[in-house]
């Protein structure tokens, strides 16, 4: 199961739509409603903008988006700067020489080669990046072999960096890159690994004078009390291609609503959010349950209120 919370979003944009169509007069500008496929491969945003999105519809004034997250239903996260890490997609091709599993001396093996590069993986961050610079490497999938007496030529992994920064990203990647090549020259493979980067996504990164409106916007509509503390996101999406404008920079921002259903939110362990949040569903779980009414209604709520602070002679109050 996908549960990501897209049919929340996909309900939450048609649902403002229709009230922003309904209150034309409460308002003047131009709304473009986006329906972004392929997020999770970082594919959908750079494909509409390369099929001319902006050449053919104008280079927006800003781009407003949001996220479900397994806070309060309706609670709302904002974060300054970078609200979600930039993330690469990385696939390493191991080179050994097969042999009889009864017989591992004739062999080079690449199954002993690659957990050597994933253990060695994990000091990238423990100690080559500074406490204070924030990255995670995963290795997500680690193909090899067919048989459990054959040891096979080739093994393949595929892994995640995730970084708030370009350049912490860059020294991660080479480090990567250096860590496979020496793991492999120490086990005497008979070539090089391969090392290829297969996709990357951009840092999330708010605008702040546009973030500062949504947010002042959501905390008079909502109250102040339902804006919690922004904290910093380490998955990741392609949200931010939308910030390259053909001509200029587009401001961008992204929030998140919170849609766990109040009694589960109060029954979580913990007293504080972060406490409670380890301990409750989150996105790509099968139990990622919004509360269907409160969910629904914030999020076209908060999407509607945002969109009417940015339109000039927007700010009215709307008939919800």
């Amino acid at each position: 199961m996908h549960a990501c919370g897209h049919d929340v979003h996909t309900a939450c944009l048609v649902g403002t739509a229709a009230v922003l169509a309904r209150s034309r007069d409460a308002w003047r500008g131009t709304v473009m409603v986006v329906g972004q496929p392929a997020e999770e491969t970082f594919q959908g945003a750079k494909a509409m903008l390369d099929d001319g999105l902006y050449a053919r519809f104008g280079t927006p004034d800003a781009v407003l988006g949001q996220h479900t997250a397994p806070l309060p239903v309706g609670t709302f996260m904002h974060r300054e700067g970078v609200t979600m890490m930039g993330s690469t997609h990385v696939r390493l091709r191991l080179f050994g020489r097969g042999a009889h599993g009864a017989q591992p001396q004739l062999s080079v093996d690449p199954v002993v080669l690659g957990a050597s590069v994933v253990l060695r993986l994990q000091t990238i961050v423990s100690r080559e990046l500074s406490p204070l610079e924030a990255a995670v490497v995963t290795v997500g999938q680690f193909q090899a072999g067919t048989r459990a007496n054959v040891i096979p030529e080739e093994a393949l992994l595929e892994l995640t960096v995730r970084t708030e920064d370009d350049a912490v990203q860059a020294r991660v990647l080479a480090a990567i890159e250096r860590i496979a090549k020496g793991e492999a020259a120490a086990a005497g493979a008979p070539k090089p690994p391969l090392v290829e980067v297969l996709n990357r996504g951009p840092v999330n990164r708010n605008d702040p004078e546009l973030l500062r409106r949504v947010r002042a916007a959501h905390g008079e509509w909502f109250g102040r009390e339902a804006l919690v503390p922004g904290v910093l996101g380490t998955a990741s999406e392609d949200f931010p291609f939308f910030a390259r404008g053909p001509e200029r920079p587009v401001p961008i921002v992204y929030w998140f609503l919170g849609i766990t259903p109040r009694k589960a939110w109060e029954d979580a362990p913990g007293t504080t959010l972060l406490e409670k949040v380890a301990h409750l569903p989150g996105p790509h779980t099968p139990y990622y349950a919004p509360d269907r009414a409160g969910s629904l209604r914030m999020g076209c709520e908060s999407l509607t209120v945002a969109a009417l602070a940015c339109l000039h002679g927007g700010g009215g109050a709307t008939d919800h």
